[in-house]
């Protein structure tokens, strides 16, 4: 069962997005929020497996409590926003979030969405998630250039599966790619992650593309 929290201060909405979620078997909404600072603390108490993240509330924005969120380690979280490259999406993705969806989802897409993340893969819609990160590497949103040291602590599958991330390929493609089991292929990505420090797979497909790998 995905126990899910869901977050977004417009009550229509959320009534919405809970029918949704509760219509589908597997999924449990064990909480809603109406605000940032709610989010965070209802997380902190209930410990879903998925936080859907709206960006814009008020008290504390989703991206601040997507970052307390993430960083405390009480779920993974799937941002919601209204345009698919903007700064909200920019900021939270830097903040750890598994990815993104637009309001205007259709409610299959939505629930594929809500499975993706559980099963522990962050990049959802993949022609739209490889232009978010081109322009995630390439615009104005992007950090200082990483360091390419940081690639030394990789081995070199490890390496291959950090490029097949910066195309925006799933689990599943990458072990097609690679010709290697789909949980060895997770077994990669979960110690690359911890070797490079970073939160999500959308933030190494981020370094991936900044880094040329």
């Amino acid at each position: 069962m995905i126990r899910v929290l869901v977050a977004e201060d417009q009550s229509a909405v959320r009534a919405g997005l809970v029918l949704i979620l509760r219509s589908a078997p597997g999924i449990e909404v064990v909480g809603e929020a109406a605000d940032g600072e709610q989010a965070v603390a209802l997380a902190r108490e209930l410990r879903p497996d998925l936080v859907l993240m709206d960006v814009q509330m008020p008290r504390l924005d989703g991206v601040s409590a997507t970052r307390q969120v993430v960083a405390e380690g009480l779920a993974d979280v799937l941002v919601l926003t209204t345009f698919d490259l903007d700064e909200y999406v920019f900021g939270a993705l830097r903040a750890g979030a598994s990815g993104f969806l637009l309001k205007n989802t259709e409610a299959g897409d939505l629930l594929d969405a809500v499975r993706t993340v559980a099963r522990g893969e962050g990049l959802i819609a993949p022609a739209v998630t490889r232009r978010l990160i081109a322009e995630f590497a390439a615009g104005s949103a992007r950090e200082p250039s990483a360091d390419p040291a940081v690639l030394a602590t990789l081995t070199r599958r490890e390496r291959e599966v950090l490029s097949c991330l910066g195309e925006g390929l799933s689990n599943a493609d990458i072990s097609t790619r690679l010709d290697m089991a789909e949980a060895t292929v997770k077994t990669h990505v979960s110690r690359l992650l911890g070797k490079l420090e970073l939160r999500s797979r959308v933030q190494a497909a981020v370094l991936a593309q900044e880094l040329g790998v």
